[in-house]
């Protein structure tokens, strides 16, 4: 990268103090985008794959899917009534008194003909009959027998002509877009795709990501711990959060505070990954080789972001490791080491370019608002994220509270919660009742 691209460790916008969380998105963006314009790359991470609808969950669309029939085939009833011809709501007889002569199901329509002073009974989704154009719902008529037949009887003023009946092609035109191309497939889009008769969808493939933990004070599980050592959890919370966007994960484990160590890992992950994710190793101690490597092996920035936690972050790109044969540059992020920084950045800023890269069209996650139980202290120049737990009030509003101490290692401040609030750049402490910006964990669908 030239000197003038903002994530060059020379350019102006790395060498303030701290970089606006919006900044760093954009730069980001601006280089994944660069990634995916460039044809080596966009051969790398671009193939198309035929996937059944059980295996399509979380994967992203590689081309509009048309509908191969009408939704619905043919006009059916909206509901559960009487169809009759809207004829008959043109008289100035406030009543309607009509003959029922049959009653059609769904999946078994009525092969008869409907006369003036008649009407079908008709269950939702069957077939209107083509003498019928008007269905009154059952609730709103009443019924009488006369001999062997019944009458149903309604006042005019509670419907007008063509009223809850289903057009053919209403929701669906064969041959139109059904779903987009770049949508991130949920449970929805597969019973969609699965009422149009569609078994397969094509999906970009997945990107393959390589994680790995630098520390000599890390430990895997199973493996006891001596004085100063802890356990690795950020490659575990970095695999659930990879495995939430059905990705391929590669994990490259825990790797020592030392150049050679880090520049083999490095190697070997950029000849395997569309992207390489570390975590630990990019704040200014003596013994974070991250920049070091980083320098000899690809283009970097280091950032100090204005926002908490989460302050120092790397990000750019490996160049192709000649000796591998690989023709393409690997996109890299250094994340901090505290756990709870690592989900935050992930959050903040590696889901949305993973999401990118892979051909999704909607990449940022979006907010909400909920009242603040309690005040929350804050100061203007930085973005917060504080772990919260969002619940509905007792008048229905939504509300919610922090889950107590936010300092960036308390990992059980992440697993309490159920979304972050969002203090943004310029704004100072939040007083008890006031709205803030909330960004729910987990979706409904």
């Amino acid at each position: 990268m030239s000197n003038s691209n903002p994530l060059s460790p020379n350019s102006p916008v790395l060498l303030t103090p701290s970089l606006h969380v919006d900044d760093a998105r954009k730069a980001i963006a601006g280089l994944v985008n660069d990634l995916i314009t460039e044809s080596r790359i966009r051969n790398a991470v671009g193939d198309i794959e035929l996937v059944s609808l059980d295996q399509a969950i979380n994967r992203i669309l590689a081309e509009d899917l048309l509908s191969p029939i009408d939704v619905p085939a043919a006009d059916n009833s909206a509901m559960d009534g009487y169809a009759f011809n809207g004829n008959c709501l043109e008289t100035q007889d406030p009543d309607i008194t009509l003959k029922v002569v049959g009653t059609a199901f769904a999946g078994k329509p009525y092969e008869g003909s409907i006369g003036q002073g008649e009407c079908l009974k008709i269950m939702t989704g069957a077939l209107m009959p083509p003498d019928c154009d008007t269905v009154i719902p059952q609730e709103f008529t009443s019924a009488t027998s006369k001999g062997d037949s019944t009458i149903v009887t309604f006042q005019q003023s509670q419907l007008k002509r063509g009223e809850n009946r289903r057009l053919a092609g209403e929701d669906l035109q064969c041959g139109k877009p059904a779903i987009s191309a770049g949508r991130l497939l949920r449970p929805s889009d597969l019973g969609l795709a699965a009422s149009l008769g569609i078994a397969e969808l094509k999906v970009h493939r997945k990107l393959k990501v390589a994680i790995l933990s630098s520390g000599d004070e890390l430990r895997p599980l199973g493996q006891s711990l001596d004085a100063g050592s802890i356990y690795d959890s950020n490659r575990y919370s970095l695999t659930g959060l990879l495995n939430r966007l059905n990705l391929e994960i590669i994990d490259c484990g825990i790797v020592q505070d030392d150049p050679a160590s880090l520049k083999a890992a490095f190697i070997a992950a950029a000849t395997k990954a569309d992207v390489l994710i570390s975590s630990g190793g990019v704040s200014a101690g003596e013994a974070d080789f991250t920049k070091q490597i980083m320098q000899e092996l690809g283009d970097v920035g280091f950032w100090k972001i204005a926002m908490r936690p989460g302050r120092p972050m790397a990000f750019g790109v490996l160049k192709p490791i000649a000796e591998s044969g690989a023709k393409h540059r690997t996109l890299f992020f250094g994340l901090p080491g505290n756990p709870v920084a690592v989900m935050v950045t992930f959050y903040q800023f590696v889901r949305s370019a993973l999401l990118q890269l892979n051909g999704a069209s909607q990449t940022e996650p979006l907010l909400t608002q909920a009242i603040a139980q309690t005040s929350i202290r804050k100061k203007p120049g930085r973005t917060e994220f504080q772990r919260a737990i969002m619940e509905r009030g007792a008048n229905g509003q939504p509300t919610v509270r922090i889950t107590g101490s936010q300092g960036a290692g308390i990992l059980r401040s992440m697993s309490e919660a159920n979304c972050f609030v969002i203090l943004n750049h310029e704004q100072g402490s939040v007083a008890a009742g006031d709205w803030v910006d909330v960004a729910l964990f987990d979706g409904l669908l």
